[in-house]
């Protein structure tokens, strides 16, 4: 008999509630740690980016007008989801160039999946932490409460790949930002099973995006483009990171660039991973004598 070939995956871009290929028709050879390809993945271009960009500003009104009920309980649901891909998605992570033990790799699921539920749960809550009742001289009533920036783009470190796009991501996504997720060509595919996630999580279209491709490429764009407002970001090299950080200063966008970071609970599930991407809105309102 002939020797059985193998099909390999090709992952496509997620962008507004669909899986279309890279309008410059590249792809991402994905190779494990041996040199070995595994899958491919999409490369996603400037004009992707364009696209993942209108789609989340389209998306914002929705989503943002939405009650915090029920984005917790669409972010829980995600956390289900992931819960049914847990194979798979320890298998994204085994099989890629930075592969790690499958024990190991549960192990990283099950943090990105308890992080998810973290900050469902935080979706309800961060406006009545954040927020406060002011004191005030005068017949008033002085109030301060949170509202979501706007677009931010979500940019993953390589490493771990699954735990630190839910832990950079999460948090934006929670107080009712809409988000454009650049996952870095070097290990991609838990990033494309988490598209498949989103897909299925009751989302509506626009709210959360997912490109996969060259970071060097992707980020001088994100750090120029006047229509994302903010951006949450760990692991760029010197160069890169200096490029973001130029370029945002133009445009006064919400930047947070993440050097080192543990991944633990501790340095991730403050509520002040939520407050970079939310405006402090002061209302006043008079009160009877």
């Amino acid at each position: 008999m002939p020797e059985r070939l193998d099909v390999l995956k090709t992952y496509k871009l997620f962008i507004d509630g669909k899986f279309p290929r890279s309008e410059s028709g590249r792809s991402i050879e994905v190779k494990d740690r041996k040199g070995s390809v595994v899958a491919h993945a999409s490369h996603a271009s400037r004009k992707d980016l364009r696209e993942a960009v209108e789609a989340a500003r389209r998306a914002f009104p929705g989503w943002s007008g939405s009650s915090a009920l029920l984005r917790g309980q669409i972010l829980y649901r995600a956390a289900e989801m992931m819960e049914g891909k847990r194979a798979e998605l320890a298998q994204a992570l085994t099989a890629g160039r930075g592969s790690t033990g499958s024990r190991q790799a549960q192990a990283e699921v099950s943090l990105a999946v308890d992080r998810l539920v973290h900050f469902a749960g935080w979706a309800d809550k961060f406006s009545q932490v954040l927020g406060c009742h002011n004191a005030v001289a005068g017949p008033y009533y002085n109030f301060t409460f949170a509202e979501p920036t706007g677009v931010v783009c979500v940019v993953c470190p390589p490493v771990p790949p699954l735990l630190s796009l839910i832990s950079l991501l999460a948090p934006v996504l929670c107080s009712g930002n809409t988000a454009v997720v650049i996952a870095d060509a070097a290990d991609p595919l838990s990033a494309a099973v988490l598209a498949e996630v989103i897909a299925t999580s009751d989302f509506p279209a626009g709210v959360c995006n997912i490109l996969t491709g060259d970071l060097d490429e992707l980020v001088p764009f994100v750090a120029t483009h006047r229509d994302i407002d903010g951006v949450h970001a760990a692991g760029l090299s010197g160069d890169l990171a200096k490029t973001l950080r130029a370029g945002v200063a133009e445009n006064i966008k919400r930047t947070v660039v993440h050097s080192e970071v543990e991944w633990d609970s501790a340095a991730c599930e403050s509520p002040w991973w939520i407050e970079p991407f939310l405006e402090m809105k002061t209302v006043w309102h008079p009160a009877s004598a």
